[in-house]
């Protein structure tokens, strides 16, 4: 076939290198402009923009999709099908249209829970004991398109980033299948019951907050990682959490219980097992009690 590709982080790449390795003809990719990355602000372009450009494709990253030379330069492609993985741009009605079969969406969740630009997290926070990815063809609302096929995966103790490596994987090979035989995959409408958003991640909710129970802190810790990255704060300075254990063991909420910084929630009590100062190195939390004693009592925020 012939595919537009349009994807912006790690999670589509999989995606782009299942379309070429199965032969596709993918006549342009489409993501997000380079953006300002690391301490130097140097512009840096996307996952899939330095994939595509390994791969010999061509890569288009327009601000908007909403103009009408956009339209006309999509349309000019003649494409069979666009697939779109977590691309971060509304798709206006003369896009959707374009192709002769329309877009097709790989979404991490198993619609219509989740839907929405942070499902992974979303689904790890609720502490949803199965998620899965789903191949959708998508119509102008958000997420609310028929879906073609679905694979799941149970959540287990994964945290965000290897639930999103997972379900990258799983979408690029469902992706393929579908594509193989759309008429063996046909669009199926979601549920009307059962509907969830997934709100994209605010920086503030990674702070920790001891007064919830332990369960919940874990989850937090899980869903935060890699990024924006879990956090308490002490004497002034950020610790990220990447890390944690449940112990059933009780106190003071955001008391430190013992001097291996087992930390009091509302219901049992999270052990840091991976931590990280600003600024410094992930690192077991034993390493770095070695440089940062933290006695029992103390109090964090």
């Amino acid at each position: 076939m012939r595919i537009i590709f349009m994807g912006t982080p790690d999670f589509a790449v999989p995606a782009l290198n299942a379309l070429v390795a199965a032969g596709h003809e993918v006549c342009a990719v489409y993501s997000q402009p380079p953006r300002p990355a690391n301490r130097g602000k140097k512009l840096t372009p996307s996952a899939v923009h330095s994939r595509a450009e390994e791969l010999g494709l061509e890569v288009r990253t327009p601000t908007s999709l909403k103009t009408e030379d956009e339209h006309t330069a999509f349309a000019a492609l003649n494409a069979d099908v666009a697939v779109v993985a977590a691309y971060g741009l509304i798709l206006p009605q003369a896009i959707l249209d374009a192709p002769k079969l329309g877009c097709l969406n790989i979404h991490g969740s198993l619609l219509p829970r989740w839907r929405g630009a942070a499902p992974v997290q979303r689904a790890i926070l609720a502490g949803d004991e199965e998620t899965g990815v789903m191949i959708m063809q998508m119509e102008a609302g958000l997420d609310t398109g028929p879906v073609r096929a679905t694979a799941r995966t149970p959540v287990d103790r994964k945290t965000a980033g290897e639930l999103t490596a997972e379900l990258a994987l799983m979408g690029a090979d469902l992706l393929i299948e579908v594509l193989a035989n759309l008429d063996r995959h046909p669009p199926v409408p979601q549920s009307g019951e059962g509907i969830t958003y997934a709100s994209k991640i605010d920086k503030a909710e990674a702070r920790l907050d001891f007064g919830l129970p332990a369960e919940a802190v874990e989850r937090h810790v899980r869903a935060f990682n890699p990024v924006p990255g879990a956090f308490f704060e002490f004497e002034g300075e950020r610790y990220r959490v990447l890390s944690a254990k449940i112990e059933s063991i009780n106190g003071e909420p955001g008391t430190l219980l013992d001097d291996c910084l087992a930390i009091a929630c509302a219901d049992g009590a999270i052990r840091p097992a991976i931590i990280q100062r600003a600024g410094k190195p992930a690192m077991p939390v034993a390493d770095f009690l070695r440089g940062k004693p933290m006695p029992p009592g103390i109090r964090l925020t």
